[in-house]
């Protein structure tokens, strides 16, 4: 198995209590599904080093290796019986990242691998269904949640009162330091009928999104969980 000689400790998931569901979230920016076993991540954006580079924009290709090492440390400390990324595992190109996935994906195990398509996931359903993973184009229901990519997408009339786990908009919040200074970082945001979940890649900016009454907000930082709202 690549990329498995790095690891650092992951420190201690947070539990956090939605819909009588437990969700372990984790600051490798995915979370644990405890009832069900499942690994739900979003935004990993394969293959976006590789295509800056090609676009002539230096990229240290060690940022798709630390993702990968990331991924697989977690799937190693939670050993859930499914994977789902709620869109956008791919960057567009079938570059020589997303061919090191491939690779990756097929030596892992036999873990169900789920995607629902983003807006970036533009390869043929082919190469999906040669690397094992399992396509959902527009969204997966499974109760209490229904996973899709982007929440403002149009929502099925028999799924209007379930609640949405997105992606999409690399969501962060931010944070004051001292004085005047403040810091931007990814999170977790639970709102009233919806979440959206930090983008797993760390080659991403953020969206600050600011909470309201009642809504949650998880920072990460630090290789922490931080309840901010």
């Amino acid at each position: 198995m690549p990329f498995v000689d790095t690891f650092v400790p992951m420190q201690a998931p947070y539990l956090f209590q939605l819909l009588g569901q437990h969700l372990w979230l984790s600051s490798e920016k995915c979370m644990l599904w405890k009832e069900e076993a499942i690994l739900i991540l979003s935004d990993v954006h394969i293959g976006k080093t590789g295509h800056f580079k090609e676009n002539g924009i230096p990229v240290p290709e060690a940022l798709f290796k630390e993702d990968m090492h990331r991924l697989f440390h977690a799937i190693a400390v939670f050993q859930p019986k499914a994977i789902m990324v709620v869109g956008d595992l791919l960057h567009k190109k079938n570059n020589e990242d997303a061919a090191h996935f491939f690779k990756w994906k097929s030596d892992f195990g036999n873990i169900p691998f789920h995607l629902i398509k983003g807006n970036h996931d533009v390869l043929p359903e082919q190469w999906y269904a040669d690397a094992g993973i399992i396509l959902h184009n527009e969204w997966l229901y499974k109760a209490p949640f229904l996973l899709m990519h982007d929440m403002a997408d149009i929502i099925p009339e028999k799924y209007k009162n379930a609640y949405i786990i997105s992606g999409h908009i690399h969501p962060g919040v931010r944070v004051k330091i001292t004085g005047k200074q403040h810091i931007k970082l990814p999170c977790f945001y639970f709102g009233k009928q919806h979440a959206i979940l930090p983008a797993f890649s760390n080659f991403t900016g953020v969206a600050v999104v600011k909470p309201g009454k009642k809504e949650k907000v998880f920072a990460i930082a630090n290789q922490q969980i931080i309840p901010i709202a």
